[in-house]
């Protein structure tokens, strides 16, 4: 988000907190959330690709919300006017390709409306369709897994979005030899995707309470969160917050605002100075003082900090001025002693998504299994899984699978010490002094572990990183 558009959401979300709550709040949100898809969706050199793009976000999640919502004739009617109005929406927007010049919503030029009426009218007969299935729908939900997953995949990993990228390059007319794997910029698609799977598996574990499609898309697409999280839980947000008869007080409104100002200044001031220092491919290949690559290091790692924290303060706090409580995802990861506490601070929501979604099932089917399993290799198992999984969420190469098997690595470590020392240290708790050089020591160690590990996620060649470790240690 620039500054302007969080300048304008600021001023959406105040007004939106003086309306009463729950009766228009909903139906204010859900059309500001499907607007703001298609405004802060990057352009994209494809023709009509922008205009898609965010229409397939919102065509995703209706589908996923078809597939698990209880199947009943009143439910389905009751969403028609949250039907009727994601129609318009779609459809003004569309129609701003004949207002030349003014205020388009969408970075180029929308397509054809009769193409988009077209659109229309198949999904909503797909939607239908899959509405009416039924007893199938847990069948649906599985083909839903595969097609997100599918989706995730294709963004991912470059080769494959290069040429998805000729191919729709060649459909619309245009050059394929120009195609590129960053055409494919799906505004927001990696924190849709863990909220809709997040969905879909809480259905197949009867966890998931009924929604209206309109709270739904509030939900999934909400305009705050949609750039930079946090994952959210659909049942916190929709029952505790969207659902809501609390009025927005002035003091949340204020610590909205501190929020937002406090972000801003991470985001705009800190993470965006430092960003002229921090370790790029350039500066690694050229450097070569021991000295100034663990500043540029050091500045990298502070610029990732501050950018994430940043763009998160400014969500919460946009969300605090409607009156929505989002969770935190960052608690001063940089200051903590070892790496398990540091994955507990450092993008919470992400880190707590697999936690109860791959590490927790994981390791109990391990634990579970016939065959015995020793403990150390469960831990060592689910770690590098899920470690490798969330490097791969990141972008599907070398660099990111190391990073994150350098972090799974670093955790089974700490867990393996943390067990010997438990039982060594009923003697220390009364030493102040030595508690004291042991928090420092562990802060120091997990500190240093952290940052060079970033040198892995902020180069996409391996041996550009290898370089790096190389004039780091004077090698």
């Amino acid at each position: 988000m620039s500054l302007l558009q969080i300048l304008i959401f600021g001023l959406f979300s105040m007004a939106v907190g003086c309306l009463p709550p729950a009766r228009w709040r909903v139906w204010v949100l859900l059309a500001g959330s499907l607007l703001s898809v298609y405004w802060l969706q990057p352009s994209i050199p494809i023709r009509a690709l922008d205009f898609w793009l965010p229409s397939a976000s919102i065509g995703v999640t209706l589908l996923i919300w078809a597939i698990t919502v209880p199947k009943d004739r009143l439910n389905l009617r009751s969403n028609q006017a949250a039907f009727a109005l994601i129609a318009v929406l779609v459809l003004m927007i569309s129609m701003t390709r004949y207002s030349g010049n003014f205020c388009c919503l969408t970075p180029s030029r929308p397509p054809q409306i009769v193409t988009v009426l077209i659109v229309i009218a198949l999904t909503a007969g797909l939607l239908y369709l899959v509405y009416r299935a039924g007893v199938t729908s847990r069948r649906m939900a599985a083909i839903a897994v595969l097609l997100i997953i599918g989706l995730f995949f294709l963004l991912k990993y470059s080769p494959l979005s290069q040429s998805a990228s000729a191919i729709l390059r060649r459909l619309s007319g245009q050059d394929a030899s120009l195609a590129s794997s960053f055409d494919l910029a799906w505004l927001g698609f990696s924190y849709l995707a863990f909220r809709l799977l997040h969905v879909i598996r809480d259905y197949h574990s009867s966890k998931l309470p009924a929604y209206t499609a309109g709270e739904f898309l509030t939900y999934a697409l909400f305009y705050s969160s949609l750039t930079a999280g946090p994952i959210d839980r659909s049942q916190r947000f929709i029952q505790n917050d969207l659902r809501s008869t609390v009025t927005v007080t002035t003091s949340g409104r204020l610590r909205g605002l501190e929020r937002i100002l406090f972000g801003i200044f991470k985001k705009f001031v800190l993470a965006d100075t430092l960003a002229l220092i921090a370790l790029n491919q350039q500066i690694a290949m050229q450097t070569h003082s021991s000295f100034w690559m663990w500043v540029f290091l050091y500045a990298y790692a502070l610029r990732l900090y501050f950018d994430f924290a940043g763009y998160t303060d400014i969500a919460l706090g946009l969300a605090l001025l409607v009156g929505i409580q989002l969770p935190e995802n960052f608690n001063r990861p940089y200051l903590k002693t070892n790496l398990t506490a540091f994955w507990n601070s450092w993008h919470i929501t992400l880190a707590g998504w697999f936690r109860a979604y791959v590490f927790n099932p994981l390791t109990r089917a391990l634990r579970i299994s016939p065959r015995r399993f020793p403990v150390w290799s469960i831990i060592l198992i689910g770690q590098i899984a899920t470690m490798s999984l969330i490097g791969l969420w990141h972008g599907i190469s070398w660099s990111f699978a190391i990073w994150g098997l350098w972090h799974a690595l670093g955790l089974f470590i700490h867990n393996r010490w943390s067990d010997w020392m438990h039982p060594r240290m009923a003697g220390v708790g009364a030493n102040r002094n030595l508690n004291l050089g042991l928090s420092l020591g562990g802060w120091f160690i997990t500190f240093q572990f952290v940052c060079l590990g970033w040198v892995w996620f902020a180069l996409p060649d391996p041996s550009a990183a290898l370089q790096v470790f190389r004039v780091l240690f004077g090698l």
